[in-house]
C-alpha cells in the first residue's frame, strides 16, 4: 500500500508532523507494509460488476488493525448514555442507550486514528463529529483519517468513498471553531 494523498484539515499536517513524528512514522510503516494484492479476494455480486474480484475492506482493515495493535496502539470505546429528558411529557422513554458505544479505531499519545474503507458519510462523521467528541472527552488532541484514493476505491464495492471526493467536500465546508486538527491520508494499491 502506498500513501499518495496528504490533506491538512485545520492544520492537521503541521501538528502531526511536529508533535507526533514518532507516531506518524509508525502509521507510515504500518500502511506501506501492507501488500494490497493479497486482499483482492472479494467476488462482486453487484449488478454493475458481477464476478469482478475486488479488494476486501474487511481483510484490509484486519491487517491494518493487527499492525496498529502490534505497535501498542489502543482501541478506545466509550459507552453512550443517551439523554431522555428531551422527550414530550408523558412519553415513556425506552432504554435506548443499552449497549450503545462510540469507538476510536486507534489512539496513542493523544493521536487518534480512524480507517475508513466504507461509505462516504462515515468519513465525514469521523472527522467532523467523532474526533471532536473524543477530543472533548479528553482522549485525543489531533487525528489522522485513512481513506482510499479513487484508484483503490474503484476496485472495491460500489459506494465506497475516496480521498479526492472527501477533500473537495472538506474544502467547500470549511473549518468550524469546534474542529480539531486532522491529517487526511489517501492510500493506493
Amino acid at each position: 500500500m502506498k500513501i499518495v494523498g496528504f490533506y491538512s484539515f485545520n492544520g492537521g499536517a503541521d501538528v502531526v508532523q511536529t508533535k507526533y513524528a514518532k507516531e506518524f512514522y509508525e502509521v507510515k510503516k504500518i500502511l506501506t507494509g501492507i501488500d494490497t494484492e493479497k486482499h483482492k479476494t472479494k467476488r462482486s455480486e453487484e449488478k454493475t460488476m458481477p464476478g469482478k474480484i475486488l479488494y476486501s475492506p474487511r481483510s484490509l482493515n484486519q491487517e491494518i488493525s493487527d499492525g496498529f495493535l502490534g505497535m501498542k496502539w489502543e482501541k478506545k470505546r466509550v459507552s453512550c448514555n443517551y439523554p431522555t429528558q428531551y422527550y414530550s411529557a408523558g412519553y415513556e422513554a425506552p432504554q435506548v442507550s443499552r449497549g450503545a458505544f462510540r469507538e476510536m479505531d486507534f489512539i496513542k499519545n493523544r493521536l487518534g486514528i480512524e480507517v475508513q474503507f466504507g461509505k462516504y458519510s462515515f468519513m465525514v462523521y469521523n472527522v467532523c463529529a467523532k474526533m471532536t467528541i473524543f477530543h472533548n472527552m479528553g482522549f485525543i488532541d489531533v487525528g489522522i483519517e485513512i481513506v482510499p484514493v479513487k484508484e483503490l476505491a474503484e476496485d472495491m464495492s460500489s459506494g465506497v468513498s475516496y480521498f479526492e471526493q472527501f477533500v473537495w467536500d472538506l474544502e467547500k465546508r470549511g473549518v468550524s471553531d469546534i474542529d480539531i486538527p486532522v491529517l487526511i491520508l489517501g492510500v493506493a494499491p
